[in-house]
């Protein structure tokens, strides 16, 4: 074999008994396909069924008629073809690039007030900088699937061998092979695996977020490709379905040496899934490229704009509304003025002119025309540098989003990727997140925590919640709940708490005068029980001195701790793994649980050393000699876990010939499977399992029984006769054979694992909940691991009345679409009277959905119900959600709530769900990149979203909102300025202003400064945002891009251009404006208004900030000597070009003593309604953040600690959710007991 690599012998399929290895059958569904099931045979080579794969023959299918795509994947928006087109007219789309594209078009004509390049050229910028970014931001995306489409996989290419190519040069009937923890490249036929009946595990956490790892196994016609030589004469025949996006099923056969071959699901291998704990396989390719169904299951992505953008086109409309009314009144008052006093005005010999704008022949001829250069004229009220304003700030801002050091993870080397800048501000308006479970909200890790042994609970560290609680309590929260349930958690006599109310700290507590609010992680010492080690192993997180470094042998009845231990150490199907580090052994298994249970068995002294087909190894502490003995035990049955058993089993004979059943499941199913002398610890241990559930831990139950030897040899018969039998009779007669064994069990006791949350994903939530988030948990996995997790990360609260709608037996028995509706309906209608009944109490609500239940829901008229509910509770958790489920929830939440919803995932099973929603963050760990590439945003931990959201979404909602509504403000006083001064020239059509001067208004004189806003500006810094949280609900609100706040920007710049134009024509028109009694000419007063609207709107946005840095001074006060710099070059330049301008500055108006006192007068005048505005505002209506800066800048935060720390507690006060949450019931329900206790005592 080549390699020299030795063929592993354990044979897996001989240990399973159920049908996990088996082929499914699905009665009348065409899309299954078993051997038992002849009906699906007739399918192929029918119309959907129709794919010939030639097997190590890849280059029949680079031709006609088997020509199928290579294994190219892209994610690209646009190609080098459709880019122009495609981009042109997404820019076109926007309704103030259509208008100056017409008023360019005009501009060539003759009744055109400007040239045509002055009108040209910011269209073509404005256009051209905003393709430039779209052109950037699809080019990162094509480097992203280059590197994917880089990774190298080795493939047949003749005799045998094998070598490496990229993924890209993969086709279909390639032959490949893929090595452990390996992604398959495509859609792959099984062949053969490292183990010798063909059997191989497959991570699909990429696809269906499931982390069990499943089962595949290959046809037992192609074991013998065992070797890179068998491939040199390979040849066979692939006839399946046609490409499509079930990830579920497969149909085909397969043509070996003129034999037919039926295919299963089994046999395939889906590429985003991963080879594990198998050393390599061997697959030919079925599906290549954008025929496999991982990416048939992802779409393109679709075009997002924000909320902000979309209410801006509006402004947009309101503002082109007013360019309609003003170009109509001039247009009107042109006509009306032509025909009453401009015919008297013999000298304009209006019938003899060329121009039809003024002839008094054809008025409605001449109000068209006159409307028309309005048009052109008053464009300048359309901000058209708005647009792309936005791009350069939304830009950088996604830059300083990139930079962020607080949002770099060390440990994969990996910050926030803000892979879109569109939707920045859309961060700021966030109400519902929508999250996925594995992978996102967890690290993909089990870890060892508890056990429950002989009633004793062992592993005494206390929760987070419980220590919090414990410090503004003044008590031993672990000692005393334990005393409170008659249960002693240290097995030792613990001297029962009582309440001396000469403590005054702890009175105040009781009397619920708590102070201050405690958070996750802080300092506190540990119970005494437990203590911390340097060497932490992954996977046991386990610390209690009672069972550690073998003490546990000193224990009162070894004999059940022993038996514990061995259901730990043979109840799994996990193969141990060298270290090579020390003596320790590694595992590896289809669950992580099983990995954490044989690590935590090696650690208390019984270590799985070997196994084989029918013999398991295990080296024993041995209590009487304290010395470790290895000793065999046979194995005769395993009774696998399914989701159905909720259990697994297995039968062993130990040296001594005496025969155990071992088992371990879910506690409803242990329970009922106890015998009468089995329920010693059953009391202590529930209470325990209720503990360790609200702790959000997994919890499991071990029992066992001896068995008589006559009775396992009848049992054995009937049993191997039902695993023998072929039929769909199968699985039931297997059911009652275990059922026949799996009872009159002994229980030894339970134990805790605990699927790790990431870093810091309590505290985010805590955060995120405080800044008015709702949070919805959806997730593939069972309801019982998604209730648990929901506890972990402080979703659920144990005072939180939990509404399971899940299909009732009874309905679901009858399998009739009609009664399983009208139970679900039944089940929502009841419970959403509850919650309106209760609401009134101020109770959380928490609905956790089963799978059955959500799929009859969302297909049937009831959704609306449904949803109608979910939005009511405090805390949604979705169970067994399929990944179209995810992405119809997403849409329906949508639709049926009207907010702004993020999805949240990290797997190709989250794709749906991230596009569908109105932002879409892929978590970039360690599976696969198809979330990633299809997210707006991509982050290497959940926690991230916390200063993503709190701090960068406020802060550029703030900033956007505030570029627009200055952008409406700057460009409206520039353009009435123009309509005021037509309207005293008689509606002429005559221009104020050079055209220069309206060319660098908006592409030099303003544009810097309102950058400078949208990436600097800061209400509140970083700090405040995640203190005060709060804050956060300015943007779902949409307090800051009102109608209200637009309408009033824009009276604001009605009254500044009104304010400048009437000030400079009163000043300078009745007067002589210099020392000779020269009067001033339309030069002048264009260059002098035009200096006071440049000092005014710049000085507005001097004060509409909030945070000033040297830049923002810079381009501020910069922007206004650009002015006078340009006013100067101007008048160097000889007057054939320069015109007016010549010599404009040093000659006539800066000598002057009018052009100085006319600009200060205009300017101050022109502010006075905002200072007046915003002194009025905070000093009777203060908003949120007015109070907090005046408290941060008078230092109240050290000066007056209480103050701040009130402000900070009105984020907590409504919350239902979080650690907070958590911490207050926590304490409701300790001071609850407490008077309990001290009125029993009385």
């Amino acid at each position: 074999m080549a390699g020299g690599r030795k063929k592993q012998k354990v044979k897996w399929s001989k240990l399973y008994t159920f049908s996990c290895l088996h082929p499914q059958t699905n009665e009348g569904d065409p899309t299954s396909f078993a051997v038992t099931a002849p009906s699906a045979q007739s399918f192929i080579g029918q119309p959907g069924y129709s794919r010939v794969v030639f097997c190590n023959e890849p280059h029949i299918h680079k031709l006609k008629p088997y020509k199928y795509p290579n294994n190219y994947v892209s994610t690209t928006k646009y190609n080098i073809v459709t880019f122009f087109p495609i981009a042109l007219f997404e820019q076109f789309r926007r309704v103030a690039n259509l208008y100056f594209l017409l008023a360019a078009i005009l501009s060539v004509a003759a009744l055109a007030p400007f040239t045509p390049v002055t009108v040209i050229s910011p269209l073509v910028f404005v256009v051209g900088i905003s393709m430039l970014k779209e052109a950037m931001e699809d080019w990162n995306r094509f480097l992203q699937d280059l590197k994917v489409n880089a990774r190298k996989i080795k493939v047949h290419i003749g005799n045998g061998e094998f070598v490496e190519r990229s993924w890209k040069e993969i086709y279909v009937g390639d032959v490949i092979k893929v090595n452990k923890n390996d992604y398959f490249p495509s859609d792959l036929l099984l062949l053969s695996s490292s183990y010798e009946d063909g059997l191989c595990y497959v991570e699909t956490m990429n696809l269906d977020g499931e982390t069990n790892l499943k089962v595949k196994r290959s046809l037992e016609a192609t074991l013998s490709l065992d070797g890179d030589e068998q491939f040199s004469k390979f040849l066979a025949t692939v006839r399946c379905e046609d490409p499509n996006p079930n990830l579920y099923t497969f149909v085909g056969n397969l043509e070996l040496e003129n034999e037919y071959h039926p295919l299963s699901p089994s046999q395939i291998l889906l590429r985003d899934s991963k080879l594990r704990n198998t050393d390599y396989i061997y697959g030919v390719v079925v599906f290549s490229g954008p025929d496999t169904k991982a990416v048939r299951n992802s779409t393109r992505s679709p075009s997002k704009r924000s909320r902000v953008e979309r209410k801006m086109d509006h402004v947009i409309y309101v503002l082109f509304a007013m360019l309609i009314l003003i170009s109509m009144v001039s247009s009107i008052g042109s006509t009306i003025f032509t025909k009453t006093e401009a015919v008297k005005w013999y000298y304009l010999e209006l019938e003899r002119s060329a121009d039809s704008s003024f002839d008094p022949s054809k008025l409605i001829v001449s109000c068209l025309l006159q409307f028309i250069r309005a048009l052109v004229l008053y464009g300048y009220l359309i901000p058209i540098s708005l647009y792309v304003s936005i791009e350069v700030v939304k830009v950088i801002q996604a830059m300083l989003i990139n930079k962020d050091q607080n949002m770099y993870d060390e440990v994969t080397d990996k910050s926030v990727v803000a892979r879109t800048s569109n939707l920045n501000e859309e961060l700021g308006q966030v109400e519902m997140i929508l999250t996925d479970k594995t992978g996102t909200l967890t690290c993909n890790q089990m870890e060892f925590r508890k056990c429950s042994i002989e009633g004793i609970s062992y592993g005494g560290e206390i929760t987070e919640i419980d220590l919090a609680a414990s410090r503004r309590m003044n008590i031993e929260v672990e000692r005393y709940r334990f005393s409170l349930g008659g249960y002693d958690p240290t097995g030792r006599s613990l001297e029962m708490f009582e309440f001396s109310m000469a403590e005054p700290a702890t009175e105040k507590m009781v009397l619920g005068l708590e102070q201050g609010v405690e958070t996750p992680n802080a300092t506190t010492p540990r119970n005494s029980i437990t203590r911390r080690d340097s060497s932490v192993i992954k996977g046991f997180n386990f610390r209690d001195d009672r069972l550690m470094d073998k003490m546990w042998i000193n224990r009162s009845n070894v004999s059940d701790m022993m038996m514990f231990f061995r259901v730990m150490a043979l109840c799994h199907t996990g193969i141990p793994i060298e270290d090579g580090k020390n003596d320790k052994l590694k595992y590896e298994a289809e669950s992580p649980e099983e990995v954490s249970f044989l690590l935590a068995a090696q650690e208390f002294g019984f270590k799985f050393c070997h196994r084989t087909q029918s013999m398991m190894v295990v080296e024993e502490l041995d209590p009487s000699s304290g010395m470790d003995i290895k000793r065999e035990y046979k194995l005769l049955n395993l009774l696998e876990f399914n989701s159905t058993r909720k259990r697994m089993s297995v039968i062993v004979r130990n040296e001594n010939g005496d025969l155990f059943l071992l088992c371990k499941g879910a506690d409803n199913v242990i329970l009922d499977r106890l015998a009468d002398n089995g329920r010693t610890y059953q009391q202590a241990t529930t209470a325990h399992l209720s503990n360790y559930a609200e702790d959000g831990l997994r919890t499991m139950l071990f029992a066992y029984k001896k068995i008589k030897t006559d009775e396992y040899e009848k049992w054995n018969s009937q049993f191997t006769k039902a695993k023998a039998t072929i039929g769909p009779e199968r699985e039931d007669l297997l059911e009652n054979a275990s059922e026949m064994i799996e009872k009159d069990l002994l229980l030894l006791g339970a134990v805790a694992i605990e699927d790790k949350l990431q870093g810091g994903v309590p505290e985010c939530i805590d955060k995120l909940a405080q800044a008015g988030f709702k949070i919805w948990l959806l997730t593939g996995d069972k309801k019982e691991t998604a209730v648990n997790i929901g506890y972990s990360c402080s979703l659920l609260r144990h005072d939180m009345k939990q509404v399971h709608l899940t299909l009732s037996k009874e309905a679901e028995s009858k399998n009739l679409m009609k009664v399983m509706r009208e139970d679900i309906l039944g089940q929502i209608e009841r419970y959403y009277q509850m919650v309106i009944q209760e609401d009134a109490k101020n109770r959380p609500f928490a609905l956790i959905v089963d799978g059955r239940a959500l799929e009859i829901a969302l297909s049937n008229d009831i959704k609306d119900q449904l949803l109608r509910l979910a939005v009511r509770c405090d805390s949604v958790i979705c169970c067994r959600v399929s990944p179209k489920q995810k992405a119809l929830i997403t849409r329906l939440v949508k639709q049926h709530t009207g907010k702004t919803t993020l999805a949240i995932g990290d797997g190709a099973n989250d794709v749906g769900m991230i596009q569908e929603a109105d932002i879409g963050v892929g978590i970039s760990g360690m599976e696969g990149m198809q979330a990633v590439m299809a997210s707006d945003f991509s982050m290497p931990q959940f926690r991230f979203l916390e200063r993503l959201l709190i701090v960068h979404g406020h802060w550029c909602y703030k900033r956007i909102s505030k570029l627009i509504l200055y952008f409406v403000y700057k460009n409206a006083a520039f353009g009435l300025t123009l309509f005021f001064y037509d309207i005293l020239t008689t509606s002429s059509g005559q221009v104020l202003f050079d055209d220069w001067y309206i060319v660098i208004f908006n592409v030099l004189l303003t544009s810097l400064p309102v950058i400078s806003l949208g990436v600097l500006e800061q209400d509140v810094s970083s700090a405040v945002c995640l203190k005060f949280p709060t804050l956060y609900q300015q943007g779902p609100k949409n307090i800051c891009f009102s109608w209200k706040r637009i309408i009033g920007w824009i009276l604001n710049a009605s009254f500044t251009s009104l304010a400048i134009f009437a000030i400079n024509i009163s000043a300078l028109s009745p007067a002589a404006f210099t020392q000779g009694g020269e009067v001033a000419d339309i030069g002048h007063i264009g260059a002098i208004t035009y200096t006071c609207i440049i000092w005014t709107v710049n000085c507005q946005i001097a004060l509409i900030i909030n945070h000033f840095t040297w830049i923002s001074h810079l381009l501020i006060w910069g922007s206004i000597i650009c002015w006078y710099i340009f006013l100067f070059l101007c008048g160097v330049i000889p007057p054939d070009h320069s015109k007016t301008g010549f010599h404009l500055l040093t000659e006539a108006i800066g000598p002057t003593a009018m052009f100085w006192i006319v600009t200060l007068l205009a300017v101050v005048t022109s502010l006075v309604p905002y200072f007046i505005h915003i002194a009025i505002q905070r000093s009777f209506f203060p908003m949120d953040d007015h109070l907090i800066q005046e408290m941060e800048h008078f230092r109240m935060d050290i000066v007056d600690g209480p103050m701040w720390l009130k402000e900070q507690q009105k984020s907590k006060e409504k919350i239902k959710i979080g650690f907070s949450a958590r911490v207050d019931a926590k304490i409701r329900q300790l001071k609850e007991q407490l008077h309990r206790k001290k009125k029993t005592n009385l």
